[in-house]
Formats: structure tokens, C-alpha cells, sequence
């Protein structure tokens, strides 16, 4: 998350102050052995620049446990519609099967009404000669009838149990789902807890330079110039003005708009505005499309950083992207190479 601090356009006068990625390059390896509870007051110098490195560290963490929250909050939401939809077709089978026991149930009655004498027997008896044939013909159609519609019902419920499994085992799998969506949210509040105890033991002046430093002072928000930056297309330019409408809104993990955003969710409502579906995670959207070169990137293509594809931001010209950063900072402007990027994406 450093890098997404730290830019050449924003000058470090601003970040001066918290020295944010320097620390995190000097004491990369001292910050696994750092405990979260250490004191920046004890150690005016090293303790602050390892503390503000901690809290990049975790909100960096936070944001990649953000996305495999929403990846399994989707896959949830799957598999409820899944489920509903098994539900209702098991429940229509169920009604089919019912009806033909009906139907078969009606017919066996009857015959039993007429007493169970052998239909050629009863037909040669109570029918004239010269009609018999023609009896004989109807009835053997209606034997053979019946007999399709044993098999039919045989085969529907076959079906209906085969509905029932796989509805026990999309249940299951739903309830497996749930427990895994909170258990990563879990996982989210604890590093951002974290992350929030470590900004309250520092001192005020270095809070409120952190603060500074994570909303860019106010730079972020103020568009650069545009000019000449056309869309791949009619779609990508309504996604280009809607990521745009979000600059300044409030990052919050696990959300999608339209008032704050994660970094995915903020992607994928931008191209929801424009009538475009995508996946909810940010893996997930570096596979929603052609891949292209970052030379040739044009304005609503999707930027994705990080190897583990756990950031995107839409680029959206001029060396520029708009993106939700972390936790704490407003949907903003940064240059595109802010952080090694992994892929670009054109939906």
C-alpha cells in the first residue's frame, strides 16, 4: 500500500513527514520480527517510520483479504441463486410426479371396479363379433399407454431425486460458503484494527502527516488533463465518466457503490453504469476481457498491479487511472505505474 502513497507527481515535500516508503524498503525485513504493540514514542525516529511502514504493510494485507471476502461473498450469493432455482425446479417435479401417480392411480382403480376380468374374456362376452377386433385394438393402445406413462413416472422420479441430491449438496456448499465469507471478514477487521491501533499510538503531529500523506493532500481529487484521451469505446467512455462521477468518495472495504467503494467494487460498478457486467474481484476482472499492452492502454481499459492481481484501478488517460487506494483514503487520481501492474484489461 506504500506505493499507493507515494507518486512523483505529488511531490515528497508532502510525505516527507512519514517517510512511508523509504521505511518500508529500509525495514522490509525488521517488521516480521516488529511487534505490533511497540511504542513509536520510545523510538521518535525508527519507531514511527516502522510503525506508518506497519500500517501500509496491513492495509496492503487488508486489501488482499478484501478481495478474497468478496470473492466468497460472491461465490455466496451464487449459490443462493443456484439453490433457489434447484428448489423451485424440485418442487415442479415433485408436482409431475404427483400428477401421474394420479393419473395411473385413477386408471388401476377402474380396472379394479370392473372386477379384474380379463379384458379379451370380457370383450368376447358382452360385444357383438364383428365389433370385437376393433375393441381389442383400442384396448391394446391403452395397455401400451399405460405402460409409457409407468416408464414416464419411473423416469421423473429419477429426476426428482437427482434434483434432491444436488440440492442437499448446493446447500451444503452454500452453508460452507457462508462460514468462509465470515471468516475472511474476520480476517479484514483484524488487520484493520490493527492497522488503527498502531495510527493511534503514534503521535498526533505524525497522525495527522500519515492522514495527509493518505489522502494524497487533496491532490488525488483535482483531474489531470484529459486532453485528447479517447475511449476504446461507447461503453468504456459511460465506465470512464462514472469512475470519474466517484472521484472523492470514501473507500470501504466489501463495497460497491454507489456511495463507497473497494478498489474492485468501484471497477465493477463504473461498468455496471454502462451496462457492462463484471466479476466482483479484481482476479477475477483481469480475465473479463482482451488483454493488451500497457503502450496501448486507452481510457475504461482495467489496470491490474500486484502479481496476486489483488488491486485494479480504470485507467482512464494520460498516464493516469482513477482507483479506491485503502482504507481511509477517497477514490482518486494516480499515475498508472503507482505499483508494478500485472495486467491491463479491456472489458
Amino acid at each position: 500500500m506504500a506505493s499507493h502513497r507515494r507518486t512523483s507527481q505529488y511531490g515528497q515535500a508532502t510525505l516527507a513527514g512519514v517517510t512511508v516508503l523509504s521505511a518500508a524498503l529500509a525495514t522490509a525485513a525488521a517488521l516480521s520480527a516488529q511487534p505490533a504493540s511497540a511504542d513509536p514514542a520510545k523510538h521518535p525516529a525508527a519507531g514511527r517510520e516502522a510503525a506508518t511502514a506497519q500500517v501500509d504493510k496491513l492495509y496492503e494485507q487488508a486489501e488482499r483479504a478484501t478481495e478474497k471476502y468478496d470473492g466468497a461473498d460472491a461465490r455466496a450469493k451464487e449459490l443462493r441463486d443456484e439453490v433457489a432455482t434447484l428448489q423451485d425446479r424440485t418442487a415442479r417435479a415433485q408436482e409431475r410426479v404427483n400428477r401421474m401417480r394420479g393419473r395411473l392411480g385413477a386408471l388401476a382403480a377402474a380396472q379394479y371396479r370392473d372386477g379384474g376380468l380379463d379384458p379379451t374374456l370380457r370383450l368376447m362376452l358382452t360385444e357383438r363379433p364383428d365389433s370385437y377386433l376393433e375393441k381389442a385394438s383400442a384396448l391394446d393402445r391403452l395397455g401400451n399407454a399405460q405402460a409409457g406413462r409407468l416408464r414416464e413416472l419411473r423416469a421423473a422420479q429419477r429426476s426428482l431425486e437427482q434434483q434432491r441430491r444436488e440440492t442437499v449438496r448446493k446447500l451444503a456448499e452454500l452453508e460452507a460458503g457462508r462460514k468462509d465469507v465470515a471468516r475472511r471478514k474476520k480476517d479484514v477487521q483484524r488487520k484493520l484494527a490493527a492497522a488503527q491501533r498502531l495510527l493511534n499510538a503514534l503521535p498526533r503531529d505524525a497522525r495527522e502527516a500519515y492522514a495527509r500523506a493518505s489522502r494524497s493532500d487533496g491532490r488525488g481529487e483535482v483531474a489531470p488533463d484529459l486532453a485528447g484521451a479517447v475511449p476504446a469505446s461507447g461503453r468504456a467512455a459511460a465506465a470512464v465518466a462514472a469512475v470519474r462521477a466517484a472521484v472523492g468518495s470514501p473507500y470501504a472495504w466489501g463495497s460497491s457503490g454507489p456511495s463507497a467503494f473497494d478498489c474492485s467494487g468501484l471497477t465493477q460498478w463504473a461498468y455496471g453504469r454502462a451496462g457492462v457486467w463484471l466479476p466482483r474481484t479484481s482476479q477475477a476482472q483481469r480475465g473479463a476481457g482482451r488483454q493488451v499492452p500497457l503502450s496501448q492502454a486507452q481510457p475504461g481499459d482495467l489496470v491490474i498491479y500486484r502479481s496476486d492481481a489483488s488491486h485494479v484501478g480504470m485507467y482512464v488517460g494520460n498516464g493516469h487511472v482513477v482507483h479506491a487506494p485503502y482504507p481511509g483514503a477517497r477514490v482518486r487520481y494516480d499515475p498508472v505505474a503507482m505499483m508494478p501492474i500485472s495486467a491491463v484489461t479491456r472489458p
